[in-house]
């Protein structure tokens, strides 16, 4: 079964939101088949595995907590018991991080619109093709931008997609946009469709971003099982 590795050498970036939404939205799609869903929370701060523990978590979504001492034998349990994996790891470089990313069927890099991620990103893509060449397997990635605007794409931003196409980094058509609906997910729990609109503004723009976010990566690993990818 497929696993996805959100991976970022610099907190703040936006992996577990990514992790989250990414997981959220393919246990609520695989809800009425009862497709499971894995997230492995490899982050010692632990958020992804917090967000979980409070009430309207998907029931088809298990949430494992690991470590650098466990995380391999986590991605296996995991993969044994669920459709996709998903697995948050922590914003540094570390022995945790390159042991799951070995692992990967597909890395996912968040990225803010600024240049100082954009070089964090760029470390981070080092590591992962140091990883390939240690483990003799190709690692793809790509890089998903956190925290755009819904209604603008700024120039900064686009100078910094450019640069990343041009050196031949695959990126994300989708990006995940700055709404409170994702914050709300975060504080109060459940999963952004099942918000109350009374509450929290945005609910149906932020489940639709979260969706697009979701099939792009299944054409991603449908593309990367297949051995098209350019990854």
């Amino acid at each position: 079964m497929p696993t996805i590795v959100m991976a970022s050498s610099k907190g703040g970036a936006g992996k577990t939101t990514a992790a989250i939404t990414l997981a959220s939205e393919l246990s609520r799609q695989g809800e009425e088949k009862d497709v499971r869903v894995a997230l492995i929370d490899a982050d010692p701060n632990k958020h992804g595995a917090k967000w979980a523990k409070k009430p309207g978590c998907p029931k088809n979504l298990n949430v494992y907590e690991s470590d650098e001492e466990t995380i391999i034998d986590d991605i296996e349990t995991a993969e044994e018991e669920n459709a996709f994996v998903i697995v948050d790891l922590e914003g540094t470089a570390s022995i945790a991080v390159a042991n799951a990313v070995s692992r990967a069927d597909l890395v996912i890099i968040p990225c803010q619109g600024s240049q100082d991620d954009a070089d964090e990103a760029v470390k981070t893509i080092k590591l992962l093709r140091q990883q390939s060449k240690a483990f003799r397997r190709k690692i793809a990635y790509s890089v998903l931008f956190t925290r755009t605007s819904a209604a603008i794409v700024p120039r900064t931003l686009k100078f910094i997609v450019g640069q990343f196409k041009d050196a031949g980094v695959d990126v994300f058509n989708v990006s995940l946009i700055e709404k409170d609906a994702y914050k709300a997910v975060r504080s109060y729990g459940g999963i952004v469709n099942r918000l109350d609109p009374k509450e929290v503004s945005g609910i149906e723009v932020t489940a639709s971003n979260a969706k697009a976010y979701a099939e792009e990566v299944k054409r991603k690993l449908k593309e990367i099982m297949s051995g098209d990818s350019d990854g």
